[in-house]
């Protein structure tokens, strides 16, 4: 079953000797992510999203890193595959949501005029675990954070693909918390399944992957609501963030909104681009709504 499962989906494996042979690299690998938690090696990460036109920080994107004993820094894409099939992302995610909130508590606190919403990425695993809204809920109340200042990022496949997850996403909306849709368009790619889903129309988007002045000007032309990128900041520690908020003008009020989505795209290119396109993410906080 599990050969079957590493070479694709929908496939017969038939069973042979060899298939009980062990990747002991494989094997070390997976020992070594399933303590990562537990041995102080996972970090998280953090990017500002600032607002078009006025560009005023009002998020923050929470990215998890893991320091590997031998190998160095890993991002996401090396490791959460692994967690998933090892049954080890429900203690990484916990981990990064309640780093997070700590985090965002400590720059609410800080500046308490500046509403800033932090934003973590879930795993459907993670939605599928029977105390995760408990969970999130005590996560909020240990660190005095206000629901409407999380929003957790799911993405468009892991909803469409469990009315459980749509429930248990119905339920953390009624607790006050924010729910994105992240690459949205990259999976299904169609605005009737946008409508299938309990998410209001209006959303708002925030472009992603912006590196160029060129590119800001762009999206502000066609209407983005935020931007995130390495043109403002690479993704950074809680310390180094903290510095760059501070010295960052977040003064001017902010507008909340009552729902907003994530979708990432990435636009065609054609001969009348004169510069590349970022990806481009819609947020919907509040949008789950049955």
């Amino acid at each position: 079953m599990y050969a079957a499962k590493a070479k694709g989906k929908a496939r017969v494996q038939v069973f042979e000797p060899g298939l009980l042979e062990v990747d002991s690299a494989k094997v070390v690998f997976e020992r070594q992510l399933a303590a990562a938690v537990s041995n102080g090696e996972l970090t998280v990460h953090y990017q500002p999203v600032l607002s078009l036109p006025d560009a005023r920080c009002t998020a923050v994107e929470a990215l998890v890193r893991w320091q590997h004993p031998e190998r160095g820094v890993l991002y996401p894409d090396a490791f959460i595959e692994t967690a998933e099939r090892i049954d080890a992302i429900g203690q990484i995610g916990a981990y990064v949501l309640r780093r997070a909130c700590a985090d965002a508590a400590k720059w609410q606190k800080a500046q308490p005029e500046t509403p800033l919403a932090v934003h973590v990425n879930l795993s459907g695993m993670q939605l599928d675990e029977e105390g995760f809204i408990a969970s999130v809920t005590r996560c909020l109340s240990d660190f005095s954070l206000p629901p409407d200042l999380l929003v957790l990022e799911v993405t468009e496949t892991m909803v469409i693909s469990s009315q459980a997850a749509i429930d248990q996403l119905n339920i953390l909306a009624a607790h006050g918390v924010r729910i994105a849709i992240d690459d949205f368009g990259t999976g299904y790619s169609a605005l009737t399944t946008l409508r299938s889903l309990p998410a209001q129309m209006g959303m708002r988007t925030i472009a992603e992957g912006v590196e160029t002045p060129e590119q800001q000007r762009y999206l502000e032309t066609i209407g983005a609501d935020a931007v995130q990128g390495f043109l403002y900041l690479r993704p950074t520690t809680a310390e180094r963030f903290g510095a760059w908020l501070w010295a960052h003008d977040t003064s001017l009020p902010r507008t909340r909104h009552a729902s907003d989505v994530v979708i990432p795209f990435t636009p065609r290119h054609t001969t009348e681009d004169p510069f590349p396109r970022p990806a481009v993410k819609t947020v919907a906080p509040s949008a789950w709504r049955g």
